[in-house]
């Protein structure tokens, strides 16, 4: 991360400290402003106490204000109207104070990035010899040796533009000479047609003026083939600069925008340097090895502007991999030199197809593959468009949906879910007035096409296994069958972060639980685990033991869990969720009664049962642990596991000794409001019939909804259509009354014939 990002962030002390750094010796708009471009020049490179490194800091000056007056140019609007005539006055006021002391300005921007990184540092405790603080230290080198790069392929332009005007300027001097030398040798021709006396006269002079400009042209002439000749091979070392680790451009995309844009820049620059040497070479066609040359350069440097430019052409945002047929989606795709080569001028529009896996093969093999395509996508054109604040070239698509698919024979045991397509993104455009034309294509991340949500769950293990275990460079889509399981926990526990959106993973006792069902193993010694290997099929094609579900089914059903309705509780670490039964067991019973935890169900996809500690009813002073049925999302829908665990007054502390109102009441739904305009709500709650006590009061009893079946004899469910009917048949002594048993009789007659709208309007009221 960018120094000048995590700086902002600071606070209290460390704050004040960063903003003491600035004034009118080096504006905070500034640091602001130029805050990519400060942090990437080689400042430590230049000794303040070598007065001969003043031209490489008169240099970074000049640079600097040119930043300034570039940014100052782009701004539009009101706001940029303001901050335009800002950054003008800053660049004056920068040139005025650092102009005749160099050095002085880097002294400063030195002092200053040295205490914003000191004062990060401290702020956030990272140790360079931590692991992260050697990731940073890691990226910071790369940010250099990217930075080292263009420095040199800049001061390489400009030693190539110096030495083509000089040459220039010597051959336009050579021309000049060169037909003095014909003038000279016209003369000495026309003294044939004088007296031998005025010949001899005049004859010595021209002939000792020719002799003279003729040693010059021929020595000026091996000097021009020399310039030309360090041209050339200051141009061979430009090329190979270029060979940058791919590795290094693994950066944030507006960086790799910005360098990408500086090296077209470069490359487009030189490019016309060529076309002026070759120009001058036709002027003064000198014989040499030359025109060779010249036209090796030529072709060398439009191969690197159509690698530069095709390579540039991305997905910025990439489509979703798990692709539903008649479904909206977008995508967006980017030209990163697309500003600089002024492609927005005449905006080029993008085709996105939908391809298979073989067709990609063909694809990057160059066979012919035009037309082909294996479904339709509805609004597949995009013009691309300029953004004039970023600068950036892109066409964004909003409203891509998938008409249909067409589907290649599968192989073996493969499912549709495991068929792999891609999304072919394609253009075309011209830069130079029409003098160059590019064909730009590029590949979305593998995707899986599904027709119905059903088959989400097996798309993304599919989805999974490809972008964690595919190879750089690999032939579409090729991934390994089986890989260790270390490799596989850590993408299970990227995977698990990124959709519980959560900082806590999975940790080292819950990937040897995972171990355990994956293995159908009882080791709990993580070493055990770290040589073995899992295959594709284990993962998502062979249903666990004795389960008619796969190990990744498995895992997904706890993530969506957990991501829908158990978020707040694992970040917590109110849930332990890894434990298997009997683990759950061992844990509970040294431990009082009431005490409970959370475990994942292994018999159900997507649950979670509370496991607890307490006495055996059918056996006074025995305990044991008891195992509710597990939760599912439904369960969570209608009421959620914080209010289900204070229903459960027999759950007393959190495991291993939380009290649970501490650890789940702020999670509780407030008390219902008392009755409205005659209206009393009622509420569910949860109740385990084994271990209710019972209340007597009838107000502070509501509606239940129980767990499950009652031992209790229950009196049958009254519904509201009738009146209630008591014994009144029988008299004291329970022998049969006929009056009372007559009234009865004429009373549900009254009622048959009430129309039965009225008895429902009635009861509602």
């Amino acid at each position: 991360m960018a120094v000048w990002i995590q700086a902002q962030q600071l606070q209290g002390d460390a704050l004040h400290q960063m903003q003491s750094l600035y004034g009118q010796h080096f504006p905070i708009e500034v640091r602001h402003y130029l805050s990519q471009w400060l942090e990437g020049q080689l400042w430590d490179v230049i000794d303040l106490e070598n007065p001969q490194e003043e031209f490489k800091a008169k240099r970074l000056l000049d640079s600097l204000i040119q930043e300034l007056q570039n940014k100052a140019e782009h701004q539009v609007g009101e706001d940029g109207f303001l901050l335009k005539i800002k950054l003008g006055h800053y660049a004056s006021q920068l040139k005025s104070t650092y102009d005749r002391c160099p050095l002085e300005l880097v002294r400063c921007i030195k002092h200053i990035l040295y205490t914003e990184q000191r004062l990060v540092r401290e702020a956030s405790n990272v140790s360079m010899n931590s692991p992260v603080g050697g990731m940073m230290d890691s990226m910071s080198q790369k940010y250099q040796q990217i930075n080292q790069a263009f420095e040199e392929l800049r001061l390489l332009t400009q030693d190539t533009e110096n030495d083509l005007r000089k040459l220039q300027h010597n051959q336009e001097y050579f021309i000049i000479q060169y037909q003095e030398s014909l003038r000279i040798q016209a003369q000495l021709t026309s003294l044939a047609t004088l007296p031998p006396a005025d010949r001899l006269l005049r004859e010595p002079t021209l002939l000792s003026k020719r002799a003279t400009v003729e040693a010059w042209l021929t020595r000026e002439a091996n000097t021009l083939q020399k310039y030309r000749l360090v041209h050339y091979f200051l141009y061979r070392l430009y090329m190979c600069t270029l060979g940058l680790d791919p590795a290094l451009c693994n950066w944030v995309l507006d960086f790799l925008t910005g360098r990408c844009e500086k090296l077209a820049e470069t490359i487009w620059q030189n490019r016309q340097q060529i076309r002026r040497a070759e120009h001058l070479r036709q002027q003064l066609p000198i014989p040499g090895p030359i025109e060779d040359l010249l036209n090796d350069l030529n072709s060398t440097i439009t191969d690197i502007i159509s690698a530069l430019v095709t390579s540039t052409f991305i997905i910025e945002k990439q489509p979703p991999q798990v692709l539903k047929t008649q479904t909206k989606f977008v995508a967006t795709v980017r030209l990163l030199v697309g500003g600089k080569l002024n492609v927005h001028m005449n905006p080029p529009q993008v085709k996105a197809t939908i391809i298979s896996e073989q067709q990609a093969k063909a694809l990057l093999k160059n066979e012919n593959t035009r037309n082909d395509s294996s479904g339709e996508i509805l609004n597949n054109n995009c013009v691309m468009e300029y953004h004039q604040a970023t600068g950036t070239l892109s066409a964004n698509f909003r409203n891509m949906s998938l008409k249909r698919i067409k589907r290649s024979d599968r192989r073996g045991a493969e499912s549709v879910t495991e068929e792999k397509f891609t999304i072919l993104f394609e253009s075309q455009f011209s830069v130079g007035g029409n003098e160059l034309v590019f064909q730009v294509k590029t590949l979305s991340l593998p995707v899986v096409v599904i027709v119905h949500g059903s088959q989400d769950n097996n798309a993304t293990a599919t989805v999974l296994w490809d972008n964690a275990f595919a190879e750089p460079g690999r032939v579409p889509f090729m991934v390994p069958d089986k890989v260790l399981w270390p490799q596989l926990c850590e993408a299970l526990n990227m995977k698990y972060k990124a959709e519980v959106q959560s900082n806590r993973g999975l940790s080292e006792e819950n990937l040897v639980f995972l171990a355990q069902k994956a293995f159908s193993s009882s080791s709990i010694n993580p070493d055990d685990y770290r040589g073995m290997t899992m295959t594709w099929s284990q993962f998502n094609r062979e249903s666990l033991p004795g389960r008619n579900f796969t190990f990744w089914q498995w895992f997904d059903g706890v993530m969506e869990l957990t991501k829908k309705h158990l978020k707040p509780h694992w970040n917590d670490g109110a849930i332990l969720g890894f434990v298997n039964k009997q683990q759950a067991q061992d844990m509970l019973m040294s431990k009082p009664n009431g005490t409970f935890l959370l475990r994942f169900s292994d018999s159900e996809i997507g649950g979670i049962t509370i496991a607890w500690v307490a006495e055996n009813p059918n056996k006074p002073g025995e305990r044991m642990v008891w195992n509710l049925m597990p939760y599912t999302a439904k369960d969570f829908s209608i009421r959620s596991l914080a209010d289900r665990i204070s229903d459960l007054n027999h759950l007393l502390f959190l495991y291993p000794d939380r009290p649970k109102d501490e650890v789940f009441s702020k999670y509780y739904t407030p008390p219902l409001s008392k009755a409205v305009d005659g209206y009393v709500k009622p509420q569910i709650k949860q109740v385990v019939p084994e271990f209710t006590t019972t209340n007597p009061d009838p107000a502070a009893n509501p509606t239940y909804m129980d767990h499950g079946a009652s031992p209790v004899v229950s009196h049958p469910p009254n519904y509201g259509m009738y009146p209630p009917m008591s014994d009144s048949m029988l008299d004291a002594d329970g022998d049969f009354d006929l009056d009372d048993t007559m009234d009865v009789a004429r009373h549900v007659e009254e009622l048959l014939r009430r129309p039965m709208e009225s008895q429902w309007s009635g009861q509602q009221s």
